[in-house]
């Protein structure tokens, strides 16, 4: 694959970004993507391994070597047809995938890894501007009809496989604007939103219908939980009128902080802030919350967590902490021990480079201090673990000032109502019950009714939305037609 000594021959090259002092001007997206020749580069650099570990490392599995020989070749066109043939979306992943097929490259064993997340950008990217990604088209019209509630990742993806085959598929979504958390969860900075727009243009003109600002089941009424809805539409109005039903809604019951002083003003979930700033991004008006001249303290050290810092910079915070329960891990794996399985180890993103980021681990907070109903510091103590028990360490309380604390601990399941209106069995973890391997996979306990993405496996990367929703689209597919030819 590539050229035989390239990985011998030349250095990992990433993207290029744009300085920090800069990009928090704006929220545009920061990261240029290669040249044609600086991906040529980097695709040679592929090995001819013999056992192309990144492909199972990938959780759609993409046939990278395959691509990236493509790419050394300068045969763009082929490689965008190869990409598509496993990812319907390489536009999201090439930006906002965190590459645990990196992780599995053969050459991370004890060098960089092939760039491959920025190969995959650059090929998507040049396809759209040569015109070489269009609306592909049914040979036939089935007449059977499939309603798809929730439109991120997982929803979008069942929905295109579906429509190609000459399905009628129909998405229901909440929001005001297509897209699930790729448009409202994820800033523009990380992913503009007409990114998003142009597929969902190509996913129109192939037939699928987008209905926003539809509720099903019930309104969430979650606290966390945005509701743009002005329509609600009942579980049985969709198993009566559709021939298959698909719940891709996401986990979007986020985790909560129930210490003393939770009530205070200033205390938000993550995407009571992100969400409205992705709103006012697109003219929709101000966001309510505002960072400018707080402290700011980020509660989570995950992706979500990242999102809030790099917002807080760009609205002017006067510091920005984040606090993580866990202890720091170390700053490079032990490639021996962890090759090929995605690794622990310290990670900084661009966000926390934006500033002079405050990054404590090993933390509880115990306490928000108010004064006058407004967050004004937090309480904390030191964790440590024993006997696979986290407990507070005597002596080590500490206070923080915190004008603004956003909580970005994850999410713990799908909105309830959602599950409950359809009669859907859940897993001990409050998902929606369903397997992913064998006959009647991704069917739920209901008649005609499948669960796909984070709404069954719980909360996790844009790359297993996609393969669930793929793979669930097969499932349905042969369901209605009995059998399929969709790939899996």
């Amino acid at each position: 694959m590539g050229k035989p000594t390239g990985f011998l021959e030349f250095h990992r090259l990433s993207e290029a970004s744009a300085p920090a002092d800069a990009r928090v001007q704006n929220y545009k997206e920061f990261l240029s993507r290669l040249s044609d020749e600086e991906s040529a580069v980097q695709g040679a650099r592929c090995m001819d391994c013999g056992i192309p570990f990144c492909n199972n490392g990938c959780p759609v599995n993409n046939i990278i070597p395959d691509w990236n020989d493509l790419v050394y070749r300068g045969q763009w066109e082929q490689a965008i047809r190869v990409l598509h043939s496993t990812n319907n979306f390489p536009e999201f992943t090439g930006r906002i995938c965190p590459a645990p097929c990196e992780a599995a490259c053969t050459l991370n064993i004890n060098t960089d890894a092939v760039g491959i997340k920025s190969i995959e950008r650059a090929i998507i990217d040049k396809a759209w501007e040569n015109g070489w990604v269009k609306p592909q088209l049914p040979q036939r019209k089935t007449g059977k009809k499939i309603a798809v509630v929730g439109s991120g990742p997982a929803g979008l993806a069942a929905a295109q496989q579906l429509v190609r085959v000459g399905h009628d598929v129909v998405v229901f979504e909440k929001s005001d604007r297509v897209g699930g958390l790729l448009r409202y969860g994820i800033p523009d900075f990380k992913l503009e939103k007409s990114v998003i727009d142009r597929r969902i243009e190509q996913m129109q003109a192939e037939g699928v219908e987008f209905r926003t600002s539809v509720c099903v089941g019930a309104m969430p009424g979650v606290p966390g939980v945005a509701n743009d809805g002005k329509e609600m539409v009942s579980a049985e109005q969709l198993t009566s009128e559709f021939d298959a039903v698909i719940l891709a809604a996401g986990s979007e019951v986020p985790r909560d902080l129930p210490a003393p002083g939770r009530e205070l003003g200033g205390v938000h979930f993550a995407l009571e802030f992100l969400i409205p700033q992705n709103k006012e991004v697109a003219g929709d008006g101000a966001n309510p919350i505002s960072a400018k001249g707080k402290h700011v303290v980020v509660i989570g050290g995950g992706d979500t967590g990242s999102d809030c810092v790099g917002t807080s910079y760009r609205h002017g915070a006067a510091s920005v902490t984040q606090f993580e329960v866990m202890p720091q891990p170390p700053e490079q794996e032990d490639k021996a021990l962890t090759w090929p399985y995605w690794p622990l180890k310290l990670r900084t993103s661009s966000s926390h480079k934006e500033g002079d980021t405050r990054r404590e681990f090993a933390i509880s907070t115990q306490e928000f201090v108010g004064e006058n109903g407004q967050v004004k510091a937090l309480r904390t103590a030191r964790l440590e673990w024993k006997d696979g028990k986290m407990l507070s360490v005597a002596g080590s309380e500490e206070t923080y000032p915190a004008d603004l604390v956003l909580f970005a601990m994850g999410f713990t399941n799908p909105v309830g109502s959602l599950l409950g209106a359809f009669g859907v069995d859940k897993d001990p973890r409050g998902n929606a019950k369903a397997t992913t391997d064998g006959e009647g996979c991704y069917a739920t306990n209901v008649a005609k009714v499948f669960a796909a993405g984070d709404v069954r496996r719980g909360q996790s990367l844009v790359v297993w939305a996609i393969r669930e929703g793929r793979q669930c689209a097969r499932e349905v597919d042969a369901f209605l037609m009995g059998s399929s030819e969709l790939p899996r």
